[in-house]
């Protein structure tokens, strides 16, 4: 008897909820659940880029000489070289037939003019667990930017990264910066 004294209540109630679902979604309805959506998808490449961010700035503080980038980051970083600082930021990563292609931007953060250089650089994925470079994947070419495209106080050179899809790429180095011969990196 206490069973269905229960029951018959939560029956009527499921039996009148299901009647009110049944009816077609309001245009608003519709418009509140795209823009949550919308807004989901913004707070999930918000927090991926946080994270990025943190490790980016977790691999830069170990770092005893070179730069990492991370492209989810989305943020420059500074390369202590004998010639004072040098800002390093990353354009948007596109689809290559090779891999990836990204524009690597140095500038000087006193606007003095870069001299010609060439550095390392070394570009691979992150393990997807830890968040750490995966070194034994990763690849590397030497980037030389002649004299003719300085002095200038900024330079954007294109990379071409074979090997990774835009969506693989996880990460970029840049180290053994050096200026007529001589490093510019502690």
């Amino acid at each position: 008897m206490f069973n269905r004294t229960l029951c018959a209540p939560f029956a009527l109630s499921l039996l009148i909820l299901s009647g009110c679902s049944s009816t077609a979604p309001s245009p608003q309805v519709k418009q509140l659940h795209q823009e949550v959506s919308q807004l989901s998808q913004q707070m999930q490449q918000l927090t991926g880029q946080a994270e990025a961010l943190e490790t980016q700035g977790q691999l830069n503080s170990q770092a005893a000489q070179g730069a990492w980038l991370l492209p989810l980051a989305k943020t420059p970083v500074l390369l202590q070289t004998q010639l004072g600082e040098i800002r390093l930021s990353l354009g948007q990563v596109k689809g290559d037939v090779e891999g990836s292609r990204v524009d690597l931007t140095l500038s000087s953060s006193n606007h003095q003019p870069l001299p010609a250089l060439s550095a390392s650089v070394v570009w691979g994925e992150l393990d997807p667990t830890s968040g750490k470079p995966l070194n034994a994947s990763s690849q590397q070419q030497t980037l030389v930017i002649p004299a003719s495209l300085t002095p200038q106080s900024s330079v954007t050179v294109p990379l071409h990264l074979g090997g990774l899809a835009p969506e693989q790429l996880g990460f970029i180095r840049v180290h053994d910066v050096m200026s007529n011969g001589e490093p510019l990196t502690h």
